[in-house]
């Protein structure tokens, strides 16, 4: 079997990825549809405020995922370890509104 040994399950039943080749393309993958769609987006209406609120978009967006997964996981709550955002969605439905996080002191 050619891919025996890339993949294993975890507790939930999910498989998670273990060769690093694969890695990489998985990380190589989702920078060209970035890179695409970003260019592609550009490319209907090329002004350059478009440009500066597409740079935006792309920084604002990375910064949350930042926060969603190194600053949460490392200061808010360090026993909890995210596996992607349907981790998060569940975590933060299951501490409730009422509980916003709190930096630590």
């Amino acid at each position: 079997m050619p891919f025996q040994g890339i993949v294993f399950e975890n507790a939930r039943g999910m498989r998670d990825l273990q060769n690093p080749k694969l890695m990489w393309l998985k990380g190589v993958l989702f920078l060209f549809i970035g890179t695409g769609a970003s260019v592609m987006l550009w490319l209907e209406a090329p002004t350059l405020k478009n440009a500066i609120l597409l740079a935006l978009v792309i920084w604002g967006f990375c910064r949350a995922y930042y926060f969603a997964f190194y600053v949460l996981e490392r200061y808010v709550d360090p026993q909890f370890r995210f596996s992607g955002l349907g981790s998060l969605l569940r975590y933060l439905l299951r501490r409730g509104a009422s509980k916003t996080p709190q930096p630590p002191r």
